[in-house]
C-alpha cells in the first residue's frame, strides 16, 4: 500500500514529508518516505486554460465577428515550465494505491489539485477514496496536527466546482470583452489592448468615478456655530445641532449653506440662559483589533511603508514558505482556532526572538487573556495570519520580509492586552430655544493601544477642560455665539491603502440593499489571492498610474470606463456572480444555469459592441509607450495588433491567479 500526496508546492510537499517516517530519498519532484509513502507536488497551477486558436485556428486573428468564443468542450494544457513535473505527478498517482489531496485550503487551492487529478486521469475507485489535508502553518506540531484530521475531498467537491465555474466564466468574459473594446479601439486609432475583466474593471470604474469627482468639484462655503459658555476658569464651546426646520438651508451631509442664518442664531443666544438639558460621563472599552487577514495587512502595510499590496503578499510567501515564521498567509479570515490559544507562549517567545524591537511589547502581553480573536466558529478552511512558533536568525529575514513580520506579530500581540479604556463626555445646552451639544473624548488607559508606538492625537488631553462635569437642569449664561466658515473639499484621490480598503467594502459603493448584503458577505471585489494580482495587471495594461501615493485612471483606462456599459464598469455584476459561487460552494446552486447565463449575457453584449459606432471616448487615444531595453518589440506586452497572431493575447489570460511554487 502506497500513499500518494500531492501537495500545492514543493515548500509544502517538503512540510509534509519533514514529519513522515525516515529515512527520505530525495528524487526529481518528489520524495520517498521511510515507509513507502511518496509526497511530490505541483508548482502552483500545471495546467491552464489553452488559447482561443488551441479550439479553432481562426480565433488567432482577432475578428469582431467570431464573439462571443465559447468553447464546446474545455480543454487544459500542460504550462510550458511544468509540463515535467506533471509528468512525475502522473506517473506517481498511476502506481499509488491512495491519494491524499495537500492543495492550500482555499477555493484555487482545491481545484489545483482537483483538475491535475482529473487530468491525469486517475482511477475512480482512487478518486472516491481520495482524502483531503488541510495545511495552513508550515510547522512541523501543526502539520502533524493536519495529518490526523484529514476529511474526504468528496466534501470539497463543490467547492472544486464553484472554483471551475469563476476561472471558465472568467476566462469567457475576460477574453471577449477584452477582444471586442480592443477592436473597437483600434478602430479609433489605438494600438493597445484595452483590457476588460470581471473584477478589474470595476476597480477600473472606481478610480475614474473619483477622479472625476475631483476633477469637477466645486467647493462650496458652508458654516457651524458654536455657544460660547463660561464656566469657572474654562469656556465651553458647544455646537449648534440645527433642527429639522432648517433642512431647507442645509446640504445632504447636513452642512449649513446659509451664514445670515447663522447670524440669527447668534444674535438670539447671545448673553441668554444657557440650561444644560443632558448630562452624560461614562467609561468605554475598546477591545484589540483582530488579526490580520491578507487584505487588512495589505492595508495597513500601505498606510505605514508605502508598500504595494503585491509587494506585502511576496514578503508574506516568503515568511511562510521560506522562514516558516508565519502562517498561511492568502487568508480572509481574522479569527483563530480556539486550539491555539495553546500555542500562545511559545509564540510570544519567538516573537521576541525574531523581532527584538517587540521584546518589551512580548514582556508586556498577558499569554491568559483570551480576546475575541478565539472562535471555532468563525474558522473555515483558514484562519487569521499570525506568527509561529519558529525562532530564525533575526538578520534571515529581509528588511521588508521584517517589516511585515513585526505587522503580523504586533497584532497578534495586541490579543493579550487589556482593552484601551476611554472616559466619554457629553452636554446638552438649550439655548433660547436651540440645542447645543458639548462632547468630548478622553483615554484613561491605553492597553494594547501601547503597541502602536504613536500618539493618539484625536483624544483630549483633558477631558475635564472642555465638558465639566455638570449637573442636568444647572443653568449657566451663553456669553456670546461664534461662527466658523469653512469650505467643503473634493474626495482624495485613491491610494493603494483605500483603493484596498475600497475592494473589501465595496458595498458602500452600491445602492441596492440586496447587493449590499451580498458583497458584504462575500467580502467585496476580487479574493485575498487576486486583489494585489488585479492591481498589478491594471498598472502594467497602462489603465491605471501612480502619482506619489495617488493612484489615478490613464486616459485609456478612463476612455475605457466611459465606452464601456454601466454593468461593465460597477461591482453589482461581480456581486451575483459571488452569491451564485458561493450558492455552488454550498450546494444551493448549478453549475450549468450560471455558466448558460454568462452566455447568453454575452451573446447580448457582443452583438451591441457589433452595432455600435467607435465611442467618443476611445478616438485619438495616445497608444501606449514600448518598452526601452531588452529585446525589441513593436508592442509593449499583452498589446496586439489587429489582424496579428498575438501570443501576449491580455484578454485571454487566466483571470484567477496562478499561484508561483
Amino acid at each position: 500500500m502506497t500513499r500518494l500526496y500531492i501537495a500545492e508546492k514543493p515548500s509544502l510537499g517538503r512540510a509534509i514529508a519533514a514529519v513522515l517516517p525516515r529515512p527520505h530519498k530525495n528524487h526529481d519532484g518528489y520524495i520517498e518516505v521511510g515507509n513507502g509513502d511518496i509526497v511530490t507536488w505541483c508548482i502552483g497551477h500545471l495546467l491552464e486554460q489553452v488559447e482561443p486558436d488551441a479550439y479553432d485556428e481562426k480565433y488567432k486573428k482577432w475578428n469582431m465577428g467570431d464573439l462571443p468564443i465559447i468553447p464546446l468542450q474545455w480543454q487544459l494544457a500542460p504550462r510550458k515550465s511544468a509540463s515535467k513535473q506533471l509528468s512525475v505527478v502522473r506517473k506517481l498517482a498511476k502506481k499509488a494505491s491512495e491519494v491524499v489531496h495537500a492543495g492550500d485550503p482555499d477555493r484555487e487551492g482545491q481545484l489545483l489539485v482537483d483538475e491535475v487529478i482529473d487530468y491525469v486521469k486517475l482511477a475512480q475507485s482512487k478518486k472516491a477514496n481520495m482524502q483531503r489535508l488541510l495545511i495552513s502553518d508550515l510547522n512541523p506540531a501543526a502539520v502533524k496536527r493536519a495529518l490526523g484530521k484529514m476529511r474526504s475531498n468528496r466534501d470539497f467537491i463543490p467547492l472544486s466546482v464553484s472554483a471551475l465555474a469563476r476561472s471558465r466564466a472568467d476566462w469567457l468574459y475576460g477574453m471577449n470583452m477584452t477582444r471586442a473594446y480592443t477592436l473597437l479601439g483600434q478602430k479609433g486609432g489605438y494600438r493597445g489592448v484595452l483590457s476588460v475583466g470581471r473584477v478589474q474593471t470595476p476597480v477600473l470604474g472606481l478610480v475614474t468615478r473619483r477622479d472625476d469627482e475631483i476633477a469637477n468639484f466645486v467647493p462650496k462655503p458652508f458654516y457651524e456655530v458654536f455657544a460660547l459658555i463660561p464656566y469657572q476658569d474654562i469656556m465651553i464651546r458647544a455646537r449648534w445641532k440645527p433642527s429639522d426646520a432648517c433642512k431647507p438651508w442645509q446640504d445632504e451631509d447636513g452642512r449649513i449653506l446659509n451664514r445670515q442664518l447663522c447670524e440669527n442664531v447668534v444674535g438670539r443666544i447671545k448673553g441668554q440662559p444657557a440650561e444644560v438639558t443632558e448630562s452624560e460621563r461614562k467609561e468605554t472599552r475598546q477591545a484589540p483589533p483582530l488579526p490580520y487577514s491578507l487584505s487588512a495587512l495589505q492595508i495597513d502595510a500601505a498606510k505605514r511603508y508605502g508598500m504595494s499590496a503585491a509587494d506585502v503578499l511576496a514578503n508574506c510567501q516568503s515568511l511562510y514558505e521560506k522562514h516558516k515564521v508565519i502562517t498561511y498567509p492568502r487568508s480572509d479570515c481574522r479569527y483563530l482556532p480556539v486550539d491555539h490559544f495553546r500555542q500562545a507562549n511559545d509564540v510570544c517567545q519567538a516573537i521576541a526572538n525574531n523581532a527584538g524591537e517587540l521584546s518589551n511589547a512580548v514582556n508586556g502581553a498577558d499569554t491568559s487573556l483570551k480576546s475575541k480573536a478565539w472562535n471555532d466558529k468563525k474558522v473555515d478552511a483558514h484562519h487569521a495570519i499570525i506568527p509561529t512558533p519558529k525562532a530564525v536568525n533575526a538578520a534571515a529575514l529581509s528588511s521588508s520580509e521584517n517589516k511585515v513580520y513585526q505587522l503580523i506579530a504586533r497584532q497578534y500581540l495586541m490579543q493579550f492586552y487589556p482593552p484601551a479604556v476611554y472616559s466619554e463626555a457629553k452636554l446638552a445646552f438649550t439655548i433660547a430655544g436651540g440645542l447645543f451639544i458639548a462632547k468630548g473624548r478622553q483615554l484613561m488607559s491605553p492597553g494594547w493601544r501601547e503597541l502602536l508606538g504613536r500618539n493618539d492625537s484625536t483624544e483630549d488631553k483633558d477631558l475635564a477642560d472642555k465638558v465639566p462635569p455638570l449637573e442636568k437642569g444647572t443653568v449657566l449664561t451663553c456669553q456670546d455665539g461664534e461662527i466658523k466658515d469653512k469650505m467643503t473639499e473634493p474626495p482624495k484621490p485613491f491610494t493603494e491603502a483605500t483603493l484596498l480598503q475600497a475592494m473589501t467594502g465595496i458595498a458602500r459603493f452600491v445602492s441596492d440593499s440586496s447587493l449590499k448584503k451580498i458583497l458584504r458577505e462575500t467580502d467585496g471585489l476580487g479574493t485575498e489571492a487576486t486583489r494585489a494580482g488585479i492591481l498589478d495587471t491594471l498598472f502594467k495594461r497602462q489603465l491605471l498610474m501612480r502619482q506619489g501615493k495617488s493612484i489615478h485612471a490613464t486616459e485609456a483606462g478612463r476612455g475605457l470606463v466611459y465606452a464601456l456599459p454601466d454593468e461593465a464598469t460597477y461591482p453589482d455584476m461581480t456581486a451575483h456572480w459571488e452569491h451564485q459561487l458561493q450558492d455552488m460552494a454550498e450546494k444551493k446552486c448549478a453549475y450549468q444555469p450560471f455558466m448558460d447565463a454568462l452566455q447568453s449575457r454575452l451573446l447580448l453584449m457582443m452583438d451591441n459592441v457589433r452595432q455600435s459606432e467607435v465611442p467618443p471616448s476611445l478616438r485619438e487615444l495616445k497608444s501606449p509607450e514600448p518598452f526601452k531595453g531588452g529585446k525589441k518589440r513593436r508592442y509593449r506586452k499583452g498589446t496586439a495588433k489587429s489582424g496579428s497572431k498575438s501570443t501576449a493575447s491580455a484578454g485571454t489570460r487566466k483571470a484567477t491567479k496562478k499561484k508561483a511554487g
